[in-house]
């Protein structure tokens, strides 16, 4: 038969529980004091130990929350607000009225803590994944074996011609009819090109003559021939 393991003192259960019970004593004298007293005096520090517990559960279990947060520093305010005030520096035979408030006020705020912290969000089972649809198995298919390719038989084979060579549109050989030309028009362009040729010393040509007299090329070309 093993032995019984020997009983083992925590120092930090210890410290715990002495600094519990001050605590808890310490509020029953302040609420009997703001005139809660029989069975009320020591209901007050049940209330503040047991909103301070949920608060630290709610912050074990679900992380950092600014609710816990928020209600697990009014358990503390409360608890060492009530160590302080009856420490000495407050008359408990005399106390504020602001503080005779806080007391009265207490039952609903504590209720409205440990409400919030039960019924949160944070509280929710948590709706589990669903699970990833496997992949289907591949399949076995059938390979298909490539048919080779058929040879062409050199000799069937047309033979393309080369490129013919590009369309030329048709010269009607047909010279076309010259223009009729005013005798004014070649009188004049007989002073152009005879004073062309004072100042350059070389016979006019087609160009120049067409730009002096300002006519289209055709009709300079007709005017050009009277002078030759």
């Amino acid at each position: 038969m093993a032995p019984r393991p020997a009983l083992r003192v925590d120092a930090v259960l210890v410290q715990a529980v002495i600094a519990g019970a001050l605590s808890f004593a310490h509020l029953h004298d302040l609420a009997a004091a703001a005139g809660q007293d029989g069975w009320k005096a020591w209901a007050y520090p049940v209330s503040v130990d047991l909103l301070l517990v949920a608060s630290w559960r709610r912050l074990r279990s679900d992380g950092p929350s600014r609710l816990a947060w928020c209600w697990f520093v009014v358990a503390l305010f409360a608890s060492l607000g009530a160590n302080v005030a009856t420490a000495g520096f407050l008359d408990l035979a005399d106390l504020p009225a602001l503080l005779r408030l806080g007391i009265a006020g207490w039952p609903a705020l504590a209720f409205l803590g440990g409400t919030l912290l039960a019924h949160s969000a944070g509280d929710r089972s948590p709706v589990p994944p669903t699970p990833a649809t496997p992949d289907p198995e591949p399949r076995d298919e059938p390979e298909i074996e490539a048919e080779p390719a058929a040879v062409a038989d050199p000799e069937a084979v047309t033979p393309v011609a080369d490129d013919p060579a590009p369309v030329l549109p048709a010269v009607d050989p047909t010279p076309r009819p010259a223009l009729p030309v005013p005798a004014a028009l070649v009188d004049h362009a007989r002073k152009v090109a005879a004073d062309h040729q004072a100042r350059t010393g070389a016979q006019i040509d087609t160009d120049t003559l067409r730009a002096r007299l300002g006519v289209p090329a055709q009709l300079a070309d007709t005017i050009a021939a009277h002078l030759a």
